[in-house]
């Protein structure tokens, strides 16, 4: 028996993958979850073998809990699942040691059959995607950069990112112009529609 923890903030389609995966014999889901900060105490609590996961998520992303899951339970490996397959977010995936990545939008027969796959130590990934996150251009950002410019894309005013980071005001100043520079953007909006669009947001 293959024991699942599912992480869905959206409760409607956590009820429904729920009841896929009902349906089969050889799949237990032992723990539900609707925020990125309860994986990890679950998992330690219901030690499953594979971990669904959003990447969207209230509090922390569903990347940042498959590196956490990584890191204090490894026997436990994850699936991501996510809206928006940026290759960049499979690229982030990838570095958090996740072993699967699937559309929510692939037919839903195809979850129950990745989770086996990802149980057995297989590397579930959509091959288009994949190509694409060989070929698309690499994030020119610093993380630092990136949490500069998702503040701003929040609509977060230049004293407020300052403060939230740590940073002087002039640090900032000096960081969105590197951001607008490097992304070769008109202005700041600019940058963070270029990002956004990009996935590096």
């Amino acid at each position: 028996m293959i024991r699942v923890l599912l992480a869905e903030d959206m409760h409607l389609i956590r009820g429904a993958l729920i009841a896929l995966l009902a349906l089969e014999r050889d799949i237990e889901v032992v723990a539900e979850v609707s925020t990125g900060d309860a994986v990890l105490p679950a998992a330690l609590e219901h030690r499953p073998d594979v971990a669904v996961l959003d990447v969207e998520m209230p509090g922390i992303d569903g990347l940042t809990a498959a590196t956490a899951l990584a890191d204090r339970l490894p026997g436990c490996r994850t699936l991501i699942l996510t809206a928006l397959g940026h290759p960049e977010t499979l690229r982030r995936a990838l570095t958090a040691q996740v072993r699967g990545f699937m559309l929510k939008d692939s037919p839903p027969t195809e979850l129950a059959g990745a989770i086996r796959r990802v149980a057995a130590g297989e590397l579930v990934i959509d091959q288009q995607l994949a190509a694409a996150a060989i070929t698309a251009r690499p994030n020119p950002l610093t993380e630092r950069e990136v949490g500069v410019l998702r503040l701003a894309a929040e609509g977060a005013e230049l004293s407020e990112i300052a403060a939230r980071l740590h940073l002087t005001k002039g640090t900032v100043r000096n960081y969105l112009g590197a951001i607008v520079t490097k992304l070769d953007a008109r202005n700041r909006i600019d940058a963070v529609r270029i990002a956004t669009e990009a996935g590096w947001l």
